[in-house]
């Protein structure tokens, strides 16, 4: 029996690799290493973000111009996310149902590893603070309202024009598929739409439907009451400052993801990064991102805005446009423990960049084979992403 599930292993791992670019549809459009060094669950990876470079005029002299110092910086994605999808085969199936069963029940283990995976990535992007659409209601009936405005707050933000993708899901889809500006693209010999029932590339971004955004909804604190609810700073807060003080106008709670957007001075959208709760007439420190665009002074009022007319309590699906830097992802194979009767091999997968490793052990009777994934993700540019409200 050993010498079979040792044969059978690579054959295993191998169909494994493939499930999972069909399951896990993010890993691959995201920035990823392909590191192969084995790692421990919380072992930092660093993603190097590049600095910023300005042109200057050459000037001819007897002296070199002065030297100009880089400063790139490095992004932390914390290998946290350590997930198993085991399934047992007793003596009996080994042997009679071995070549049917195993590879449905490998396929199955292997669609939970790319949902978990998939949904986690998902839910990284409560960073991004580019907003548009309108909640409860799937977008995509006309373009200039939908992928445009996300198009035009990635060119706003510098995105690079290239490797742009848009994740959405099944509703949005349907409508995109129908769309008659889309429709019309098969009158440029662009059939991709009408024959295989994929959007594919259109303007400048590669479309996706992604079914688990079905399940990935994201819900505003009660703070956020209305489009006209005021915050008044408690104390000066600079510019640039990702850590508010204000006196809060109402009761409520803030939450990871909500978004809103400014009416007060230099107008632009942010998003909160912490949770908090609210009391009237108490001072409370929120975190947000990006800093502010301007500095208030304390006493100064900002009054919120938002893309609905009430932002409470709004629950909607988010649809993503992103440009592939905007996420981080990191995946390693396990460090190896030998010995114990158990048969270990991995694989890293260089299309998703997920490194999957497939054990088998022996228990009572029967033999359990167990994939499993370490991975970690962040969002590391979280001006290069959009989300469109469905």
């Amino acid at each position: 029996m050993s010498n079979t599930i040792t044969n059978v292993l690579p054959k295993l791992l191998a169909q494994g690799l493939r499930a999972l670019r069909e399951n896990a549809i993010l890993p691959q459009l995201i920035n990823k290493s392909y590191d192969t060094l084995a790692q421990q669950k919380g072992n930092v990876i660093n993603i190097p973000i590049p600095s910023a470079i300005s042109a200057r005029a050459v000037t001819p002299a007897v002296t070199y111009a002065a030297n100009v110092d880089s400063s790139p910086t490095v992004a932390l994605v914390t290998l946290d996310r350590w997930m198993e999808a085991p399934f047992q085969m007793n003596d009996n199936d080994m042997v009679s149902v071995m070549e049917d069963t195993m590879p449905m029940q490998a396929s199955e283990a292997i669609k939970a590893l790319g949902n978990d995976i998939d949904n986690y990535i998902l839910s990284k992007s409560s960073g991004f603070y580019n907003i548009s659409g309108t909640a409860g209601t799937a977008p995509f009936t006309t373009l200039s309202v939908a992928a445009s405005v996300a198009r035009k707050q990635l060119n706003k933000s510098l995105a690079p024009v290239d490797d742009r993708y848009g994740v959405i899901d099944p509703d949005a889809e349907g409508n995109l598929l129908l769309n008659s500006e889309i429709l019309k693209f098969n009158e440029r010999g662009d059939g991709g739409g009408i024959i295989g029932g994929g959007v594919g590339r259109k303007l400048g971004i590669d479309w996706y439907m992604d079914q688990n955004l079905t399940a990935s909804t994201h819900t505003n604190g009660s703070a956020l009451s209305t489009v006209t609810s005021v915050w008044k700073f408690d104390g000066t807060n600079a510019a640039g400052a990702k850590s508010i003080t204000v006196l809060a106008s109402s009761s409520g709670t803030v939450l990871i993801g909500d978004i809103f957007g400014v009416a007060t001075g230099v107008q632009g959208f942010y998003v909160v990064t912490a949770n908090a709760t609210m009391v009237t007439s108490t001072t409370l420190t929120v975190s947000i991102y990006p800093g502010l665009r301007q500095a208030y002074a304390s006493g100064a009022t900002i009054t919120l805005v938002g893309v609905g007319t009430a932002l409470a309590s709004e629950t909607y699906v988010p649809n993503l446009v992103f440009h592939r830097d905007a996420f981080a992802f990191a995946s390693r194979p396990l460090v190896g423990i030998s010995g114990n009767g158990n048969t270990i091999q991995s694989q890293v997968d260089p299309v998703t960049g997920i490194a999957l490793r497939l054990e088998v052990s022996r228990q009572y009777k029967q033999t359990t084979f167990s994939y499993d994934v370490l991975y970690g993700c962040n969002v590391v540019r979280p001006e290069y992403g959009a989300i469109v409200r469905g």
